[in-house]
């Protein structure tokens, strides 16, 4: 019977069914759950986004797991989405050193690297921008900042109004405008060179939930997105987030010819940048990769041809 659990347990895992992995755990009595049941609860908690909740659980059965890889991985995992980052990078350190080389380990401590660098450099900004502050105050006019110049964008496309902000999924996806240095790095974690309509849109709004959120094919049929992922680490739905784009081609299997920028209701599919054609000299097609067959239907020939494209209805 256990083994029948597990087996489904692992199922769920790779159908994201992660609701069911929880209520199947907490349905068996507290004192009957052993390491294998309690690290299925805490790696769907993860998945849910519940990681004060995984940590409780993966808690639960430290001792066990001080020998495991994957044990200090996940709790490391949900202490990184806490921002409780010295925690998390002792747990990626150990996991390290218990399983030398893992990729997604080795990316979260460069990673945490990047938070608590930038995390002591913005200290000294600050310092040094009340240092400045009271100068300019001192000198009057003459301290006064010029402000950046704002992205323009032809035609009569409203990056603006694009946005549906009082989604309440689009936390999960919106972070603050990226830098040039944020940019090139996530490019480089993705090997590939985002389009420039994709990296000014996100200078404005960095990932969310558009208003408009149908696209319709060559073909006739509909496609609906939930959302289009920002450039960054830190939300999970933004492209080298927990459920961006290197983690659902890797989870899922998709084909590894681009990016991953959208993901669909039901889990239906993703909406991908294709490089196959364009590399990374020219601008990549989009095209919608169904997940059952991993079948790629065009979509447009580019990223702004699609945003363009998006309509707020079906029968638009």
């Amino acid at each position: 019977m256990r083994e029948e659990l597990l087996e489904q347990l692992q199922t769920w895992h790779e159908e994201d069914e992660y609701e069911k992995i929880v209520q199947a755990v907490m349905d068996v009595p507290e004192e009957e759950r052993d390491y294998q049941l309690i690290s299925h609860l805490g790696r769907a908690l993860n998945n849910l986004e519940r990681y004060e909740e995984a940590v409780e659980q993966f808690l639960k059965i430290a001792d066990e797991g001080q020998d495991d890889p994957l044990w200090h991985y996940r709790i490391g995992l949900a202490y990184y989405y806490l921002d409780r980052y010295d925690e998390a990078r002792i747990a990626f350190e150990t996991a390290d050193r218990l399983e030398p080389g893992d990729e997604d380990t080795l990316e979260f401590l460069s990673w945490i690297e990047e938070k608590t660098a930038a995390g002591e450099a913005g200290d000294e900004e600050a310092t040094s921008e009340s240092s400045a502050s009271e100068a300019a105050e001192a000198k009057g006019s003459e301290g006064e900042q010029i402000a950046a110049e704002p992205v323009v964008f032809e035609g009569d496309f409203d990056a603006e109004g694009f946005w549906d902000d009082d989604n309440p999924a689009a936390e999960k996806y919106v972070s603050a405008p990226p830098t040039d240095a944020l940019v090139e790095s996530v490019e480089e974690s993705l090997v590939f060179r985002l389009p420039a309509f994709y990296v000014n849109l996100m200078k404005v709004h960095n990932g969310g939930i558009p208003r408009n959120r149908y696209f319709r094919t060559q073909t006739g049929e509909t496609i609906e997105i939930l959302g289009i992922m920002g450039i960054g680490r830190e939300k999970p739905h933004s492209l080298c987030g927990a459920a961006g784009s290197r983690a659902t081609i890797e989870r899922e299997g998709y084909p590894e010819f681009g990016v991953v920028l959208c993901d669909t209701p039901s889990d239906t599919g993703v909406v991908m940048l294709d490089y196959r054609e364009s590399t990374n000299v020219g601008e990549p097609e989009v095209v919608y990769v169904e997940k059952a067959s991993k079948k790629a239907t065009p979509l447009a020939p580019n990223f702004e041809a699609f945003v363009r494209g998006l309509t707020g209805g079906t029968q638009e």
